[in-house]
């Protein structure tokens, strides 16, 4: 009774513990990456992006709730569900290790448990959950609305359960523990997939307390029995009842007449009943393992049944709809990703594959008027050579480089077998998960992102043990990202791991496989192709999970080897002190710094000045997460210029997606689309290639758009397949400018009409036409200038279809304006509407907090800091080239006032160089000398270091950034010669002597 009381009391400690931690160190308001989209769909019961969240979706809507009308407060709110949710993890691990302990502690289950056992065990739960409390990837998502959160519980939960089971499994009942984890399992499928992942261990611990007989042969069978229980539930249960039910609705609807979803609903009836009946022969023949096995698979489908959610919604046309899924087809297909693209696991190409056939797959249906309608068939490739475990797949020209710099393959030289393996170990196995665990274990250099590279600094673990030596640059060491652990915990941890095989093989084995299976499984699983466009750490927090259980048991394994020479209770508090400082204290002590969100607004803001940038009424082109997420954030629950028609050209490629754009949205009235569905839908139009007419001139856009969405053969090719396509004639484009119907509808000010040009003329950059591209022809065709067309600045150029000479900043945003363009302009992302752009810049735009926070985050540091940086340059260079040198040098002192100084890459000192010359020019010699010595202190950080590194390694410098760093200091030498600032001119131009001396022979003798 003592040691379940204790027991329990200390569980809600940890919970108690780590909830506080989270709540103090929580994200304010909105945070990047997919947490906007999340929020949105969770306060607006709305369908977010593949595979779908409904039960996340629907706790969330609860949370948000709790805001009692004050939206700006539904993020708080739906963050601290992910903190609570991260604290009942924390809870239900301590239970956990104390579980694991109490087997390795005593021999009878029924033994008392008191004195020396007690607390060794106590104290491994507290030292094992309290250090996962402060790990770096588990706490990341703690504080923010994201489902990593509620899926570790999730894991917590059923892992916990089963050892419940394990305590009880002789008396009666006790499978309803079983019951409880599919059920658990079932609705984690709502949250997320990994929970799934659990299953090969619980097959373990079912097998080592029900057999008999325990032999390595059955061990095997039982593991491999796991493995095919996962696959059932994942393939079986979550993908083919979504899939036959789509195959009865096609038959239902296309042959028999009846309405969309009947057939659905016929096979998920069929189910039931046959779920029932088997439950209730299972009963009458008296067959308890058929009926356990009966019971689990109903219950995985009760929580399953959370996915009713996604069609009914997708039906109600919310504004954020992820892929429509209303029908069947659609939700197999949304399911299963398929907006992602298929990755080969066991056999496939290499990167050097070449096409040498393709074959007809299956029938792609969609939802028509009133029947499925075939939109063409998959295709399937047949390639030159295959190999077994393909690694190296991707034929992404960027990728292919990326393969051959890592692995140093020379050009020309076909990948091996061998390549292939060392590729999967050395940067999928090694760079993208053993770099994540050490992150958590061993210590971090800092935030950045190191996938490209295991040497480097940016991204890479650390012990710090050894970085006294290193003569690391202050920018490193005295950052908030810094965060040596000594490596303690991962010895700590493998001091447990050890202890555990060594006392109970049996567990060491089942939490080993827990580890393997929720951390390198997904490596091979998911099988990355080449670089990502984010550290993807968070994929295997159950891994860490696992391995922090190792770390209680750790404690268990010093106060045992403590006992044989001092009093075993000592050796027990002792062993634990120790634990506890070594792991959770450290852990916190280091962390603290670079998780505490609790003053960020960085994503909120940034979101906010991209959406204020618009004029009235304006279509804004996006294209990335973290200029999307955010501003559907700001718009769908703040309601934050609604007027604004987000459009995300990265989802504009689906027909779904176009269609919604044709409809009304919050207070934006439908984007001027002409096309009917049937010019664009799946399987229509998918492609358009460029077939050069050599027509002369710039030819009208409308006619262009006219001739490409027209279904007249005779306007079209033919292929050699028969069928018939529709091609772009000409790349040469333009739009006629009325001069009146572009100031009446306010896209420039009348004063303004002598600068507009009688046509907007441009060359189209790629040479196909795909689905987004034909629904931007069709607006640029058809608007009139009615609405003004923006793009975020953030997005790449490829978007940008060769608008660029038309493109002026506004603030965060490219408004298409007509004006005649300049040619000999360099930059032409550089030009600014600059009387707008400067209301905007100095009366409406938020700063996130950027020079107050605690913490910011790599995104608001190396994504937006040097956007903001450019956006003041911009504005003023542009300000002082009009002549307008007041307002110039208010937008100078204006980014010294709200922006911290700090340099994510050498790059930004080259920025912020040009800001210091605009100083000295506007005559503010303070801000001017200010500024330069700021970049100088930057710059020396750097360049000493490097001169080190150049001392151990010529190899080992980076050559471009000590390239820049020289010419940045060369031009402070002379923006302060030329401003009459001798001591500080002098002080420069020593540097720049002593740096050319050191860096002679990577420079080429000087600069």
């Amino acid at each position: 009774m003592q040691y379940k009381k204790i027991n329990n009391l200390l569980g809600w400690l940890c919970f108690v513990i780590a909830s506080i931690t989270y709540i103090l160190t929580l994200e304010p308001s909105v945070s990047f990456w997919d947490c906007g989209e999340f929020i949105s769909c969770a306060y607006r019961l709305q369908v977010a992006h593949q595979p779908g969240y409904p039960v996340f979706a629907m706790i969330g809507k609860v949370l948000s709730l709790l805001s009692f009308g004050d939206n700006t407060k539904v993020p708080f709110f739906t963050n601290m569900g992910s903190a609570l949710a991260s604290g009942a993890t924390i809870m239900f691990l301590f239970w956990t290790i104390t579980a694991f302990a109490k087997k390795l502690m005593v021999e009878k289950r029924d033994e008392a448990i008191d004195g020396y056992k007690l607390y060794v065990i106590m104290g491994a739960g507290l030292v094992g959950a309290l250090a996962f409390t402060y790990t770096d990837t588990f706490w990341f998502s703690a504080v923010e609305t994201i489902v990593f959160a509620l899926s570790s519980l999730c894991t917590a939960i059923v892992f916990w359960a089963i050892l419940k089971w394990d305590e009880h499994a002789d008396e009666p009942g006790a499978d309803k523990w079983i019951v409880f984890i599919a059920y658990v399992i079932g609705l984690s499928i709502g949250i997320h997939l990994l929970n799934l992942l659990t299953i090969p261990a619980i097959a373990m611990v079912y097998y080592f307390r029900r057999a008999k007989n325990i032999t390595v042969g059955n061990s095997i069978l039982t593991f491999l029995a796991g493995v095919v229980i996962l696959g059932l539930v994942q393939y079986g249960i979550r993908g083919y009842t979504i899939k036959f039910a789509a195959y009865f609705d096609l038959f239902f609807v296309n042959s028999l007449g009846m309405g969309f979803g009947t057939g659905a609903f016929f096979f998920i009836l069929m189910i039931i009943v046959a779920l029932v009946l088997g439950i209730l022969y299972s009963i009458r023949k008296k067959k308890p393992v058929l009926n356990l096995a009966l019971l689990c698979v109903a219950f995985i489908y009760f929580g399953y049944g959370s996915f009713a959610y996604i069609p009914i919604r997708a039906t109600a046309n919310t504004n954020l709809n992820n892929s429509h899924p209303d029908n069947a087809f659609t939700l197999y297909g949304y399911l299963n990703r398929i907006q992602y693209g298929e990755v080969p696991l066991l056999t496939g190409p290499m990167y050097d594959s070449q096409v040498t056939d393709q074959k007809q797959g299956s029938i792609i249906y969609r939802k028509g008027k009133t029947k499925y309608e075939n939109a063409g068939r998959k295709t399937d490739y047949v390639y030159d050579h295959t190999t077994a475990l393909p690694r190296m797949y991707s034929t992404d020209p960027n990728d292919v480089q990326f393969y051959k710099q890592w692995l140093r393959i020379p050009e020309g030289q076909a990948p091996t077998m061998g390549d292939n393996l060392k590729w999967m170990f050395s940067w999928q196995m090694y760079q993208m998960y053993w770099r994540y665990f050490f992150w958590n274990f061993v210590g971090r250099y800092n935030d950045a992102d190191g996938q490209t590279s295991t040497e480097g600094i940016d991204g890479n673990w650390t012990t710090g043990l050894f970085d006294g030596g290193k003569h690391l640059p202050k920018s490193v060491t005295a950052a908030t990202t810094y965060t040596p652990l000594y490596a303690l915990p991962l010895i700590i941890g493998l001091i447990g791991l050890f202890f555990h095989v060594n006392r109970r093989s049996k567990d060491a084995l089942i939490v080993g496989l827990l580890f393997f299976f929720t951390g390198l499984a997904i490596v091979l699983y998911v099988n990355q192709a080449s670089v990502q466009p984010r550290e993807r750490d968070y994929s295997y927090v159950g891994s860490f999970y696992a391995f922090a259980i190792w770390i209680g048991l750790g404690v268990i394994a010093i106060a045992e080897f403590g006992r044989k020479y001092i009093d075993a209770k000592m050796a027990a508090i002792g062993s634990t002190v120790i634990g506890l400082l070594v792991c959770p204290v450290l852990l916190a002590a280091k962390e603290w710094k670079d998780h505490d969100r609790s003053t960020k607004m960085t994503p909120h803001d940034m979101a906010y000045n991209y959406l204020i940038s618009c004029p009235p009424n304006a279509i804004l082109f996006t294209y990335g997460d973290n200029d999307t997420y955010s501003l559907w954030y700001d718009q769908e629950v703040e309601g934050i210029r609604p007027d604004v028609r987000i459009v995300n050209l990265s989802l504009f490629t689906g027909d779904w997606y176009i269609r919604q754009m044709q409809k009304k949205m919050n207070s934006s009235e439908p984007l001027p689309i002409t096309m009917p569905f049937d010019k664009y839908k799946e399987g229509v139009r998918d492609v358009i290639y460029f077939n050069d007419q050599k027509l002369p001139g710039y030819q009208d856009i409308k006619e262009v758009f006219d001739f490409i969405t027209s279904d007249d053969k005779a306007t079209q090719v033919q292929y050699q397949s028969g069928d018939y396509g529709n091609y772009l004639p000409t790349k040469n484009l333009k739009v006629t400018v009325n001069p009146d119907e572009v100031i009446a509808n306010g896209v420039i000010k009348a004063d303004q009409k002598d600068k507009l040009a009688t046509a907007m003329e441009w060359k189209y950059t790629s040479n196909y036409v795909t689905k987004e591209n034909l629904a931007m022809f069709d607006i640029l065709a058809h608007n009139h200038w009615k609405r003004p067309i923006c793009f975020t600045t953030t997005i790449g150029n490829e978007n940008l279809i060769g608008l660029q000479p038309y493109l002026y900043k506004e603030g965060f945003t490219y408004h298409l304006i007509p004006f005649k363009p300049d040619t000999a302009l360099h930059d032409q992302l550089s030009k600014t509407n600059t009387d707008v752009m400067y209301d905007n810049v100095m009366n409406k735009f938020k700063f996130g907090k950027f020079k107050t926070a605690k913490y910011l985050d790599h995104e608001s540091t190396s994504m937006f800091y040097p956007v903001m940086v450019t956006t003041f340059l911009d504005l003023a260079q542009n300000l002082v080239q009009e002549g307008k040198n007041d307002k110039a040098l208010k937008v100078v002192q204006k980014y010294d006032a709200e922006l911290p100084d700090i340099y994510p890459y050498v790059d930004v000192a080259g920025r912020k160089l040009y800001l210091t010359q605009l100083a000295y020019q506007l005559h503010d010699v303070v801000l001017g000398n200010k500024l330069a010595g700021n970049i100088d202190n930057y710059l020396t950080d750097q360049l000493d270091y490097n001169a080190y590194l150049l001392s151990q390694d010529v190899n080992s410098i980076n050559g471009r950034d000590v390239q820049i760093g020289m010419q940045v200091l060369n031009g402070l030498v002379q923006f302060t010669k030329d401003n009459h600032q001798t001591a500080l001119a002098t002080k420069f131009e020593n540097q720049l002597k002593g740096y050319e001396s050191k860096f002679r022979a990577v420079l080429g003798g000087g600069q």
